[in-house]
């Protein structure tokens, strides 16, 4: 059996408004392997992010708050550690690849102080030694003319190349889990893929294993070995990538397959899916994607489908797996 390197179980995740309690993260649970790329699918408001920056514990509290679950990174259950000592494993264990590269960059330091910084501290290596394997990291990732790049300012970057400084920060401390967030969104077309590619690589030359939250299904298709569709908070469908893409058992899922553009078919509208995502302080009755699902009956209106094994390797929480079609 692969080596389980993450185990997230039955994760909470709440927000305590002024107007109600938002339950953006709802009993999450998933296992990682090592040197495995698992895709989070799902649109705005999801709570993709929102669980990532929970195993990450840098969610701002108040509002938020970890109300359940556990996050365990190998033997390490990373919601019980003191803040000191999750800043130890920040970075050398799990690290983060954020959305939008330049927000994460401080802009009144250069690349090379930035990153010279991060090796002096936390590998303890001396300024000449950090400034060596930083130079090497940046080469790793592609980054065009390292030596300029870490006397550069962040603005001075482009977003490609701001993103491979991110990724080679990232990679720095050699952590076993990258949780990226959508970390080609802000990019264009073509170097949102050679960034992927990039990410591609890493994975297969270091056996890291990476959870890449994205709302694209063609590269989570395209990139990760399974898929995990959130909805509402809650995961609604698992499985293999292929797999899913292939035959979804999950309605919400068959949706956003057929909203894909598909350059074959000439139609004058795309199949999109009808409302709205839920308001989480009035998340509706039984199965949150009722209101919205061509399959929902008086069942679906009353009760919260189960997320239960609905074929070899595939897991699903609705009703009529197998009435779901493309």
């Amino acid at each position: 059996m692969d080596e389980t390197v993450l185990t997230i179980d039955d994760l909470a995740v709440e927000f305590r408004t002024d107007e109600g309690v938002v339950n953006a993260v709802d009993g999450v649970s998933y296992e990682l392997a090592r040197g495995e790329v698992l895709a989070i699918l799902g649109e705005s408001g999801s709570g993709k992010t929102v669980h990532a920056r929970a195993i990450m514990r840098i969610l701002e509290t108040p509002p938020a708050f970890i109300t359940g679950g556990a996050a365990r990174l190998r033997d390490v259950e990373l919601l019980s550690l003191s803040e000191a000592e999750m800043r130890e494993v920040r970075g050398s264990k799990i690290a983060m690849l954020f959305q939008d590269p330049h927000s994460a960059l401080d802009p009144v330091y250069t690349v090379g102080k930035q990153f010279t910084e991060l090796l002096q501290q936390r590998q303890k290596l001396s300024k000449r030694q950090a400034k060596a394997r930083a130079l090497g990291l940046l080469e790793q990732v592609g980054v065009p003319d390292p030596r300029k790049r870490l006397k550069s300012y962040p603005h001075e970057l482009s977003g490609g190349t701001a993103q491979r400084v991110m990724v080679a920060m990232a990679i720095a401390l050699e952590p076993d889990v990258l949780l990226a967030d959508e970390p080609t969104s802000s990019l264009d077309v073509t170097v949102q893929a050679q960034v992927l590619e990039l990410l591609a690589s890493l994975v297969a030359e270091t056996e890291m294993a990476m959870v890449l939250i994205t709302h694209n299904l063609s590269v989570a298709v395209g990139l990760a070995q399974r898929i995990a569709v959130m909805y509402a908070g809650r995961i609604v469908e698992l499985g293999p990538a292929q797999e899913v893409f292939a035959g979804p058992k999950h309605p919400y899922t068959a949706g956003l397959l057929r909203s894909i553009p598909d350059i074959q078919i000439r139609e004058e509208r795309l199949a999109g899916i009808l409302g709205a995502p839920p308001n989480l302080l009035h998340r509706p009755s039984g199965c949150a994607f009722h209101p919205r699902c061509p399959l929902a009956d008086d069942r679906c209106r009353a009760e919260v489908p189960p997320f239960e094994w609905v074929s070899p390797q595939r897991s699903s929480a609705c009703f009529h797996p197998n009435e779901v079609t493309r």
